[in-house]
């Protein structure tokens, strides 16, 4: 018997949700839950998909809003020293100023991590 799999699933949307929710974050449109709802959205109708498709094993662990390896620092506690971050920030806050390099309010910008693809 062939057992089927495959190693990631493209995390943007049929219709480029994640693009237009991370857009509509960043204005300030939209909030954090918003944002997190089009992900578990997204990751939701992949698994499906790969279901419907046959897979014998679904792909899991591979989504991320911005930047994996940003996904990685966080979930192992590895966010660089220098970012500063007290822990009382968001998750999201810090995982965009570790990829984005943005700023927090009355704060000097920090520069970006390196963005690995």
């Amino acid at each position: 018997m062939i057992l089927t799999h495959i190693l990631g699933f493209p995390r943007i949307g049929p219709r480029r949700e994640l693009k237009f929710a991370l857009e509509k974050y960043w204005r300030g449109e939209i909030g954090a839950d918003e944002l997190e709802a089009v992900g578990r959205q997204l990751r939701a109708q992949h698994w499906a998909l790969q279901k419907e498709a046959g897979l014998a094993f679904l792909t899991v662990g591979d989504f991320a809003y911005y930047d994996h390896v940003a996904n990685h620092l966080q979930w192992l506690g590895c966010e660089p020293a220098r970012f500063g971050f007290r822990g009382d920030e968001p998750e999201l806050d810090r995982y965009f100023i570790m990829a984005r390099g943005l700023a927090r309010d009355g704060e000097d910008p920090q520069a970006a991590g390196q963005l690995w693809r």
